[in-house]
């Protein structure tokens, strides 16, 4: 019979853990030396215990079963279909297809694309008629389809309303009605918030406030019947894009305090009652300088939002900020998540996190901060108010800049950028904008502008 493991050894208890280190530590101050404070402005200690848990903490287990997805642009519909095709081949286990026009057919589109493979679809218009159609090929073909809509985020990105307000929220509510076969058609872009510079705290309650503004619009616009089976919308996901960052235990933490807010949220209506987590690599922390560092970056990004039980994974290409899309950058990208799945067995495990006294309590730090913040937002008018009036522009690039100059100092590291720098490097070609955001047309409201932090440094260097 083998022997427990730890029988011989008595019991320790946090206290004594400190004592222990605070003799080790010999006359050095504990908080000065061993806890940070991190920008969402929680301290980090050593080592935790559950004694670090909150009494009433909750905790939201979801099966860890992640799908990878290769992104296509799809300017031509027989060309996209090819590469969609090739991507499956190669390992894709979903489809993410940018509609570029109207005249993008979707059943041509999904032409011999095997019925297990999700498909996300993500319009660059608000079309009615778009969706109808969609909602018609999803009715007959056993694709799960997933359509993204986002009428407050594209305000939020560019400034302007597809059209304007009005016009806007009447589409948005025939596109609700018209998608009785999809499995989502609403989205909320927090990745934009991240790479802007939002802080975590930010990114989630801004988030929120985001969601609250459809379920709101949803509840209260009388042309929606709940009672037609048409627009059950109890059984419909709500998509969160969420851009994953470096900050690696913070971004598993990330992904769970939003699983626990949107359950709070989502339990005050009669709606929209899942969520699907669409994660991604951030482009806030990709460099082009040393820029095979960012394959080491997106794989440990990746790896956050597979622990944080993100329901869907696009890796992006690590030459993506500077080149155009190419074969060798998409099947790396794609082979990074297989390895992490096929060889390294993260889908074997449910809730790996779960159990962490350190992510536990960081999640419940994030997720109670984020509420503060929601409950202050909708207190003051609610998020498009808010974003109307700029003051969550000017919220995000005051944290922004922080972050700035954090790095500025490096005392926020970019390997091969602002620290352990290759003197001898060649630089790439530049084959594409290496700007996140173009500059804006007249707009309505100022964007919220996305930036890279080595921006600057690179324009010094190349």
């Amino acid at each position: 019979m083998t022997k427990p493991l730890f029988t011989d050894f008595e019991q320790v208890s946090a206290k004594q853990w400190k004592q222990k280190i605070q003799f080790d530590l010999k006359g050095a101050d504990y908080n000065d030396t061993l806890i940070y404070k991190s920008l969402e402005n929680i301290d980090v200690k050593p080592f935790y215990s559950k004694n670090d848990l909150p009494k009433n903490s909750v905790s939201i287990d979801h099966t860890t079963s992640w799908k990878n997805t290769q992104q296509i642009e799809v300017t031509e519909t027989k060309t996209a279909n090819t590469k969609a095709l090739n991507a499956i081949q190669k390992g894709a286990e979903s489809i993410y297809f940018i509609i570029t026009k109207e005249t993008i057919d979707p059943e041509e589109l999904l032409q011999n694309i095997p019925v297990t493979i999700p498909i996300y679809i993500e319009p660059n218009f608000l079309s009615v008629e778009y969706c109808t159609k969609l909602n018609q090929v999803a009715s007959h073909v056993k694709h799960e389809l997933y359509l993204f809509t986002d009428i407050i985020g594209n305000l939020a990105k560019t400034g302007n309303w597809f059209t304007s307000l009005k016009e806007d929220y009447q589409r948005l509510g025939s596109i609700i009605k018209e998608s009785s076969h999809l499995k989502s058609c609403l989205s909320i872009d927090l990745g934009l918030l991240q790479n802007s510079g939002a802080t975590m705290i930010q990114q989630l309650a801004y988030g929120l406030a985001h969601a609250n503004e459809y379920l709101h619009f949803i509840n209260t616009d009388k042309s929606i019947d709940f009672n037609d089976k048409k627009n059950d919308l109890i059984h419909k996901n709500l998509v969160f894009k969420v851009a994953i960052g470096g900050n690696y235990f913070f971004e598993v933490a990330k992904l769970k305090a939003l699983r626990l807010l949107w359950s709070s949220l989502s339990s005050e209506y009669r709606i929209l009652k899942k969520c699907h987590i669409f994660a991604y690599p951030s482009h806030r922390n990709k460099t082009i300088l040393d820029y095979n560092v960012n394959m080491l970056r997106t794989t440990t990004e990746c790896m956050s939002a597979i622990i944080g039980n993100a329901d869907t994974i696009y890796n992006l290409p690590y030459d993506t900020i500077y080149n155009k899309e190419n074969d060798f950058g998409n099947r790396i990208a794609i082979n990074q998540l297989l390895i992490l799945k096929n060889e390294s067995y993260f889908d074997k495990v449910n809730n790996p996190a779960s159990g962490s006294f350190y992510i536990e309590n960081i999640t419940n730090q994030l997720a109670e901060k984020a509420l503060d913040l929601f409950k202050n937002i909708e207190k003051n008018g609610g998020y498009l108010n808010q974003l109307k009036q700029g003051i969550i522009q000017r919220k995000i690039k005051e944290s922004a800049e922080k972050e700035q100059e954090l790095f500025n100092a490096k005392k926020l590291i970019l390997t091969g950028v602002n620290k352990y720098k290759n003197n001898n490097e060649n630089t790439p070609t530049i084959k594409k904008s290496v700007s996140l955001d173009k500059k804006p047309r007249k707009t309505l409201i100022n964007p919220i502008v996305r930036r890279r932090l080595s921006e600057k440094i690179e324009k010094n260097l190349i």
